[in-house]
């Protein structure tokens, strides 16, 4: 139960990361410049993430949150609309 529970946790948090990252995407680039190969590249990796905590019982619950976090954060930072942002910052 225990397994089953922790697993089901690390997949609500991958979906709403996904989500999260999918929704600021659109708002920042809109339907022409999404990124759908960052968005593809995050959902097997969150489909990685669940089936390493399922298939490895001493992973922590909050570890891979927190490595999914910070791969979904590392996908959107190589996304079109940051870099024009970091570029225009730097100009």
């Amino acid at each position: 139960m225990k397994k089953t529970l922790g697993t089901m946790i690390v997949a609500a948090a991958v979906i709403l990361l996904t989500a999260t990252f999918s929704f600021a995407e659109f708002a920042a680039a809109g339907t022409t410049n999404f990124p759908y190969f960052q968005l593809g590249c995050l959902i097997i990796g969150g489909l990685i993430m669940v089936s390493l905590k399922r298939k490895y019982d001493k992973m922590y619950v909050g570890e891979v949150v927190t490595i999914f976090a910070l791969y979904t954060i590392l996908m959107a930072l190589f996304t079109n609309p940051v870099i024009e942002t970091v570029k225009t910052i730097v100009s």
